[in-house]
């Protein structure tokens, strides 16, 4: 049940705030490349010191999203 409530905030979310949208977006951007790296056979030294740099920035934006979804449920009304 909290679940749907949730998805249902983030929808709401991502349909009002142009902050938490732009948020999402890029993190989506960051996981596709990620997933992309990990595709690899052989991946470079480099693709590796990249896929470590995009999943701390996909970490750093989860947070941020994280806080403001916390922030939203916590100034809803019960």
């Amino acid at each position: 049940m909290e679940n749907i409530a949730l998805e249902e905030l983030k929808a709401h979310l991502m349909a009002t705030d142009e902050t938490f949208r732009a948020l999402c977006e890029k993190h989506a951007s960051y996981d596709q490349k990620v997933a992309a790296l990990e595709a690899k056979h052989a991946p470079t030294p480099e693709d590796e010191l990249e896929e470590v740099r995009l999943k701390k920035k996909k970490l750093h934006l989860k947070d941020q999203i994280m806080e403001i979804l916390h922030k939203a449920q916590t100034a809803q009304p019960v």
